[in-house]
């Protein structure tokens, strides 16, 4: 494994467990499963395990697990504040404490404030006194280290760094993403700064992976040095030096491994000229057909009228990528086989969703395409089957 270090000297595996997406069965996270992925990473050298207050029973299931195999004070454990649920101060101890608990530990390594994505919101929790909170809980210890992640653009992320004596931050960065969100602009900002920098969405949701359209996949095809799509994503990642850690959100044994053997290889400067041209024709190719800029993240969930807003949006996608059949399909499947609908057409437009989303997507609008795009009669058909035979 690979590390790198923070501005304190601790050595940070270049991978890290992101702990949004465990495994699950039976519409329950598979702690077991978990386990053994979990300790195959942190045998294989991952210490820096990333979850938050909102990840479901992401938190209990860390806190079980570093528990159980007593490693707690051997890996790094990054959790955040959601400042949208802070109301008032005692909010920010009241979650706190019950993240500890959850966690089961006396102290969180990182801590991050949660899609921190404009001044106004920083000096709202400021005027709550949160600069004062952060202090005491470093003074005691409960912190080590502070931060936020960031979905945004990059002019207010600069703003945001100078705001406050920030010790880390995290950012959603891809080949994708290189010039929108804060974007390189803002990685090589923190850095100048001295700030680690954590990576998120190295995949866009999975996207740079799965349903990439054909003209990508030739483009990577034809290229003379071979790597899985998921490689170069990463490769292109550690590739930069400003690059701290990379979040992965594994899910999967075979992903861990995958992983785990190009973090263990990777080298800074591997990459020239030649691959990043490579890489700029894929995302090209990725855009040409994409019509919603959705990573799947869930921030916009859960929607008043039940639609289901990311699997619409995957569908959609998957629908001018990979052919109609296929979105229909999917679409299908996320809103029609299910004992309530979710389809798109069950929006009322309250843009609830808009709200909360990092990418900024005009949600509503795109759901009403998607709808006129997918629920025609044999949509239509499928779901008076479902509802009139209670098929689910």
């Amino acid at each position: 494994m690979n590390y790198r270090t923070d501005k304190y000297g601790n050595k940070i595996s270049i991978l890290g467990y992101g702990c949004m997406r465990f495994p699950r069965k039976l519409g329950q996270v598979d702690t077991a499963e978990t386990e053994r992925q979990m300790m195959a990473a942190y045998e294989a050298g991952v210490n820096y395990f990333d979850t938050a207050y909102v990840y479901g029973s992401s938190e209990a299931v860390v806190g079980e697990i570093f528990a159980k195999n007593g490693i707690r004070d051997k890996v790094y454990i990054a959790t955040k504040l959601p400042h949208y649920l802070v109301r008032k101060p005692e909010d920010m101890e009241r979650i706190f404490t019950e993240q500890l608990e959850r966690l089961r530990t006396d102290y969180i390594d990182y801590y991050l404030i949660h899609m921190l994505s404009d001044i106004g919101a920083w000096e709202k929790l400021c005027g709550m006194g949160i600069r004062e909170w952060i202090a005491g809980k470093k003074a005691s210890g409960a912190i080590r280290q502070i931060g936020f992640s960031y979905h945004g653009n990059s002019e207010m992320f600069c703003r945001l760094i100078d705001a406050y004596d920030w010790e880390f931050c995290q950012i959603q960065y891809n080949y994708m993403d290189e010039h929108s969100q804060a974007g390189r602009r803002g990685l090589n900002y923190a850095n100048r700064r001295g700030l680690p920098v954590v990576i998120m969405e190295p995949l866009r949701g999975g996207k740079l992976v799965s349903h990439l359209p054909e003209e990508a996949k030739r483009i990577f095809a034809r290229y003379p040095v071979v790597h899985t799509p998921a490689q170069w994503a990463f490769r292109w990642l550690w590739n930069q030096p400003e690059v701290t850690c990379v979040l992965s959100g594994m899910n999967t044994m075979d992903t861990v491994q995958d992983n785990i053997e190009t973090a263990s290889t990777v080298e800074v400067g591997e990459l020239g000229e030649a691959e990043e041209v490579m890489l700029r024709e894929v995302a090209a190719a990725i855009n040409a057909n994409m019509k919603v800029g959705c990573t799947g993240c869930g921030y916009c969930m859960p929607c008043p009228r039940n639609v289901d807003i990311p699997g619409t949006f995957a569908a959609y996608n998957r629908r001018f990528a990979e052919g109609k059949l296929w979105g229909l399909v999917d679409y299908a499947i996320c809103t029609a086989m299910r004992q309530t609908s979710t389809a798109a057409s069950n929006c009322i437009g309250c843009g609830k969703c808009e709200a909360h989303c990092p990418q900024q997507i005009p949600i509503r609008a795109a759901l009403k395409e998607a709808a006129d795009t997918f629920e025609g009669p044999l949509y239509r058909t499928a779901r008076w089957v479902v509802e009139k035979f209670k098929l689910f």
